[in-house]
C-alpha cells in the first residue's frame, strides 16, 4: 500500500479479491455493470470555516490529504459510499437490529437469523424496499448461509451463483445473499479448525437503498457434536 500524488488526477484501478475470483471461474459472472464513489478517506472534522484567509482555503487541510493508493481487500475499502438521500436529510441512516451488533458467536451447527433495521431512514421506515446484502468473509465456517424476504433479479441473479459455486475446505471464498433477513448455519467440519477451537469471519451488512453499513465480526465456536 502507498500514497497516490494528489496534485494529479489518477485513476487506480485494480481488482478486487472478490473481483479475481469471479475472473477466475471464467463462467461469465465477472460482469462489471456498475460503479459506486465513496470519501473513506476524507475527514470532514478539518474543515476550518475560521480559516485567516477566508473562504476559499476553508477545505484547505483536506484538499492536501493524502490518498491511499488502491488495495485488494474489499472488506477494508469503500465503506462509506456516497448516497443520495431526501433533502432536509439531519442523520445519516444506520444498521441496528437483531445480529447486527459488536460481534456474532455460533456454536456449531446452531444457527443465527440477522434482520437489519436502518434508523434515521424514511421517516422512520425500519426496513429497505430492496432489501440488504449480506456478505461474508468466508463462506466455509458455514453448512448453509441463505437471504429470504427479497425476491428481485439482483437477489435471484445472486441465488443463482451461489448455487452453482463450489467450495472447498482449502479455500476461502466470500459469498453475498440479498434479503430482509439472513440465516447462516455454521459448519459442522471439524478438520477446518485444526487445532484452534474458534474460526473467525466478518459480515458486512449494507442496506441497498440507504447505503448504510455495518460490519459484524464473527466467531464460530467448536463443539463435540459437529462431524469431522
Amino acid at each position: 500500500m502507498g500514497y497516490l500524488n494528489n496534485q494529479l488526477i489518477t485513476v487506480d484501478a485494480i481488482l478486487t479479491k472478490k473481483g479475481r475470483e469471479l475472473l477466475a471461474k471464467g463462467d461469465g459472472s465477472f460482469d462489471i455493470t456498475q460503479f459506486a464513489l465513496s470519501d473513506d478517506e476524507v475527514d470532514y472534522t478539518l474543515y476550518n470555516p475560521n480559516h485567516p484567509s477566508g473562504s476559499a482555503f476553508y477545505g484547505e487541510a483536506i484538499e492536501n490529504m493524502p490518498l491511499l493508493e488502491a488495495f485488494p481487500d474489499q472488506s477494508q475499502m469503500m465503506k462509506y459510499k456516497l448516497v443520495t438521500l431526501p433533502r432536509q436529510t439531519a442523520k445519516m441512516p444506520i444498521l441496528a437490529g437483531s445480529g447486527i451488533g459488536p460481534s456474532l458467536k455460533i456454536p456449531q451447527l446452531s444457527s443465527e437469523t440477522i434482520t437489519p433495521e436502518t434508523l434515521n431512514y424514511l421517516n422512520g421506515t425500519n426496513f429497505e424496499p430492496s432489501g440488504y446484502s449480506f456478505t461474508i468473509s468466508d463462506v466455509r465456517v458455514t453448512s448453509q448461509f441463505f437471504g429470504s424476504g427479497v425476491s428481485t433479479p439482483a437477489a435471484q441473479a445472486l441465488a443463482n451463483q451461489n448455487a452453482n459455486t463450489t467450495v472447498t475446505n482449502g479455500t476461502s471464498t466470500s459469498q453475498t445473499v440479498i434479503g430482509t433477513t439472513c440465516t447462516i448455519i455454521a459448519t459442522g467440519v471439524n478438520t477446518l479448525f485444526g487445532a484452534n477451537n474458534i474460526l473467525y469471519a466478518t459480515l458486512v451488512v449494507v442496506g441497498l437503498d440507504s447505503g448504510a453499513r455495518a460490519s459484524v465480526p464473527m466467531q464460530i465456536t467448536k463443539t463435540t457434536t459437529a462431524t469431522s
